[in-house]
């Protein structure tokens, strides 16, 4: 597969195409704002003189990335593509209507993929006349540096298509895992906790955001805190995964979006590229210092930690992924210190357990609820 086509130009898109283009393949950059083509590619031509003068990359090899990705005039000029990968707005309806336009051009060959983060991967190929060339693709931003890649085959892709996508991703230098389609995958869903527990401890008025992210730094070794993470993500694309993982496991309660993120991202509050989220970024602002209290951050850490082993037991027992890969893909996805099932098991499987039963005895909430397999582990 050296003929690459990428539909959307933001952050994601252009990440994935230096990722590609460094390995090699030939690469089309389509976006339908065009201004945005050109300065996606003005900025990748930045970071790729940042990259030479670290002496991460020759000026040679720096070249010859830049050579290998093209501007896409309109999407017919993905036509000779042998895989399309899509990175566009996380809207299901604007997405299969790209899928379905895109399928008009391209050969029957050519495979079509997402870079989703938490639209069903099932749903998206349903509208294609081929929904077995259709498979996710979901990378982590920043794409060049974060090794994880989710494989995501859908109930009608064709059963060898996923390993040959994995075998692509590993021709490409990156960690990728397969994963069911199930919301969220494996990251986005056992990732969860630790913004959604992190927000209700808050609003619950039990801390600030700053104690939080401290507690989770200071003792779980996490480089960030929920906090700062959001900021980082961006509040209101966190905020959009979370409600699409709820509304698309039903309502459970365990995924249950939090109101005060809510009003953060209706606030325009989005964190660093805003200039203002839970943090203020502005020039001159001053982080808030957090006032230690040891119990209360003991408090804080087991709590979340305790949810976030809970859904990777969960994870483990619904064959969402294998054992190694739903270690992979915390550590590597979302830079976890370790891998939570062997964190579960360096803690006390039943400290963990004790932990969520004292959270379900004092709110009476279904979100707390263990997994089957953690009492028997």
């Amino acid at each position: 597969m050296n003929n690459i086509g990428i539909i959307g130009a933001g952050t994601m898109g252009v990440g994935i195409a230096q990722v590609a283009a460094t390995a090699g393949c030939k690469v089309v950059l389509f976006d339908a704002n065009t201004p945005q083509i050109d300065k996606a590619l003005s900025g990748l031509e930045k970071t790729l003189q940042k990259l030479v003068d670290k002496a991460k990359i020759s000026q040679e090899k720096a070249t010859e990335i830049r050579n290998n990705i093209v501007k896409g005039e309109a999407l017919q000029d993905l036509k000779d593509s042998d895989l399309v990968i899509e990175a566009i707005i996380e809207n299901k309806d604007i997405k299969t209507k790209v899928f379905t336009e895109l399928e008009t051009y391209v050969s029957e060959d050519c495979i079509i993929g997402s870079n989703t983060s938490s639209i069903s991967i099932t749903s998206l190929g349903a509208e294609l006349k081929k929904p077995e060339r259709f498979i996710g693709i979901h990378f982590f931003n920043p794409a060049p540096l974060m090794p994880l890649v989710e494989v995501i085959p859908s109930l009608l892709t064709q059963k060898s298509l996923a390993e040959k996508i994995y075998n692509l991703m590993k021709d490409w230098k990156k960690m990728p895992v397969i994963a069911k389609d199930i919301p969220g995958f494996i990251v986005n869903r056992i990732a969860r906790p630790y913004y959604g527990e992190g927000l209700r401890i808050v609003e619950e008025n039990m801390a600030t955001p700053e104690q939080v992210d401290e507690a989770m730094r200071a003792l779980g070794n996490f480089k960030m805190g929920p906090f700062e993470l959001m900021d980082l993500i961006g509040v209101d694309v966190n905020f959009a995964v979370t409600t699409t993982v709820y509304k698309d496991y039903f309502y459970d309660p365990k995924y249950k979006p939090s109101l005060l993120q809510q009003r953060m991202a209706e606030a325009k509050l989005h964190g660093r590229k805003t200039g203002k989220g839970f943090y203020d970024y502005s020039e001159g602002a001053e982080k808030p210092v957090a006032q230690k209290e040891d119990a209360l951050y003991q408090q804080i850490f087991f709590r979340i930690i305790s949810m976030l082993i809970n859904e990777a037991v969960e994870a483990k027992r619904l064959g969402i992924a294998n054992d190694e890969d739903i270690e992979l893909a915390m550590q590597k996805g979302v830079n976890y210190p370790k891998g939570l099932l062997a964190w579960g098991k360096e803690i006390g499987y039943s400290k963990i357990s004790e932990t969520l039963q004292s959270l379900y005895e004092e709110y009476q909430e279904e979100r707390y609820r263990q997994s089957p397999l953690l009492r028997k582990m």
